[in-house]
């Protein structure tokens, strides 16, 4: 192969990596960025080209020490949850970088940025996948060891309702009213032990959407504003249709409860194409992008700072009569779709963003 073709090869590589991937010089200049680390700087290659790295930084920022130990070790470091934050950059703007000398010219060296974002959104996936299995055991349990004598308890009692005083009646229907409580609540937790395989089709998700608001403005949210904001030319997603809906039903219904009585509340829909998340398939080498992000956006008092980390884990709630299933059954939804469900809140703004993989075939189908 010739040295023209080996670096466009090189260069084809490099701009298929999803993260951002500079080389500086012993100067300190940017010499070559491929495309996402141009996209992370908001800024062409032939602009960054004409600055050092330090145009681009936070002044005094841990990223020069890395440069320069990297420089005088001659080995690669990392670091983990490097500050960013800049007005250049953005804000919250943690990386986790890879620093490394160029084996030809030690002098200049390769910086490799992981964004915090993403690493974050991967390990909260995963730990919403280990709550669902721990709720598909616990759920499994329940069904076999308390269902059967929850329904002795519940006719005993109402044998004995027969022939009490109207005075203790009241107690056997209060053990009736709890035992179909417990019950009721133990189906609900059985829909986590269900491991079937689903039947998924293409579907558009706002066919999905706009039924859901219909059903919404029907029922618990008739006084709240829900507004749209769709990317029309969004590719089909892979799915089952009934568990869509029950997923967007959940999160509407949590976001109209938040807004209350709150007069100006309103939810947005949102849909769009976002590429550059990709996760890994356990057991397997094989990598899906996950494109396609739906989000159910409210303007309610949002979610409490210690409570966010937990949201999908089983039996986490705010409501006074809530179980704390419903996050956690999306999470099972969506994780068993091979997507995220992910929240960021704070006071008037609540995002619950979802993530999925796009269907790989033809056109929508409604």
């Amino acid at each position: 192969m010739s040295p023209q073709a080996t670096d466009k090869l090189a260069m084809a590589v490099l701009n298929s990596v999803q993260n951002p991937v500079i080389m500086v010089d012993q100067e300190g200049r940017i010499v070559f960025a491929n495309w996402e680390a141009e996209a992370f700087f908001g800024a062409s290659a032939t602009h960054l080209a004409k600055n050092k790295i330090s145009t681009f930084i936070p002044f005094g920022s841990p990223l020069l020490a890395l440069i320069d130990q990297v420089r005088e070790r001659r080995a690669p470091v990392n670091e983990y949850r490097v500050d960013l934050s800049s007005p250049r950059l953005g804000q919250e703007k943690l990386v986790d970088l890879y620093v490394a000398p160029v084996v030809t010219d030690p002098a200049c060296v390769v910086i490799v940025f992981q964004e915090r974002s993403m690493a974050d959104k991967i390990d909260r996936q995963l730990t919403h996948r280990a709550a669902a299995r721990s709720v598909t055991g616990l759920a499994s349990m329940l069904a076999h060891e308390i269902k059967n004598p929850l329904s002795g308890i519940r006719g005993a009692a109402q044998l004995l309702e027969t022939s009490v005083a109207d005075d203790d009646r009241a107690l056997t229907r209060l053990i009736c009213d709890e035992t179909d409580r417990i019950v009721s609540l133990v189906d609900r937790m059985e829909v986590f032990s269900d491991e079937r395989p689903v039947d998924r089709v293409p579907l558009n998700i706002h066919s999905v959407l706009d039924h859901v608001k219909a059903v919404a403005k029907a029922g618990f949210a008739r006084d709240i504003k829900i507004s749209e904001n769709y990317d029309p030319s969004l590719p089909s997603v892979y799915a089952n249709r009934d568990q869509l809906v029950q997923v967007f039903l959940n999160l509407i219904k949590n976001a109209a409860e938040a807004i209350g009585d709150q007069q100006d509340g309103e939810i947005m829909l949102t849909t769009a194409y976002r590429p550059g998340i990709r996760l890994s398939v356990a057991g397997t080498r094989e990598k899906i992008s996950l494109p396609l992000e739906f989000c159910v956006i409210d303007n309610g008092p949002g979610v409490p700072s210690d409570l966010l980390p937990h949201l999908f884990d089983p039996f986490i709630t705010t409501k006074t009569n809530g179980s704390g299933l419903g996050l956690a059954l999306v999470a099972k939804i969506i994780g068993g779709h091979g997507g995220i469900v992910e929240c960021d809140s704070q006071a008037r703004r609540t995002v619950f963003r979802v993530l999925m993989p796009m269907h790989k075939g033809d056109d929508l189908q409604a």
